[in-house]
């Protein structure tokens, strides 16, 4: 995939997420092409985007229930108020690594005017920098559905992202049926507003013999903006079982 840099959702495919044949629902992958999609175009372009258009999409492999879904997204094409963005969806098998690519799609984004800068454009494709060492870095987004009364996110929710967090860098590292054994001292230091994107970076600081604890940074990143703050860190005990 050549154009800008890589944007990667990593998500896991739950009961809830597949059809009656056992793999995951297409409107499901769909759904993840589309938020990486926005999510890369967002970073490129610091303005509110919408989907314009996709290109068409082809299922060329299953993702199965209890595999690793990774969908990796870069701006290809740039335009004054327009961009694509191309984003394919892999399928990974927890306990043996084995990758297949399942579909891949072209998603034309555009952004809305701006009536503080009406005259914007959006900033030119640049070169794609060098990978970061495989560094595992995983984005969500911050939709209403996960914030409290006060129009952050829960704390909750954010658990649940780095226990999730903490699961795939465990199971990329031991390649075994891993299980979360005790979650260790969690701090929250910044909230995340309803709107922000959220990068978690998951790291597996020791080993043992059975068991691992993996340490969870949670950034928070305007789209808009670019800001971002450690809103969280924290560190997970996983166990093979």
């Amino acid at each position: 995939m050549n154009g800008g840099p890589a944007t990667r959702l990593v998500d896991i495919v739950f009961p809830t997420d597949v059809n009656h044949h056992g793999t995951l629902f297409g409107g499901t992958a769909l759904s993840h092409l589309d938020k990486v999609a926005f999510i890369a175009a967002s970073r490129h372009g610091r303005a509110a985007f919408v989907t314009a258009s996709c290109e068409r999409i082809d299922f060329a492999a299953p993702a199965r229930q209890g595999e690793l879904v990774e969908a990796e997204a870069r701006v290809i094409r740039v335009g004054r108020r327009s961009l694509s963005v191309e984003a394919t969806l892999t399928a990974e098998a927890p306990l043996t690594g084995e990758r297949r690519l399942c579909t891949r799609g072209i998603f034309h984004m555009t952004a809305l005017r701006d009536p503080d800068d009406p005259g914007r454009e959006l900033p030119p494709l640049a070169e794609a920098p060098e990978d970061e060492g495989g560094a595992l870095r995983m984005v969500e987004m911050v939709f209403p559905d996960r914030t409290n009364h006060y129009g952050t996110l829960f704390g909750g929710e954010a658990l649940a992202m780095m226990g999730k967090a903490a699961f795939v860098a465990a199971t990329r590292h031991s390649r075994k049926v891993v299980v979360m054994a005790a979650s260790q001292k969690v701090d929250f230091v910044a909230p995340v507003a309803v709107g922000d994107l959220v990068e978690l970076v998951p790291r597996v600081t020791h080993t043992g013999n059975r068991s691992m604890t993996v340490e969870v940074a949670f950034w928070a990143e305007s789209l808009l903006t670019g800001a971002r703050r450690r809103s969280a860190v924290g560190a997970f005990v996983m166990v093979a079982v």
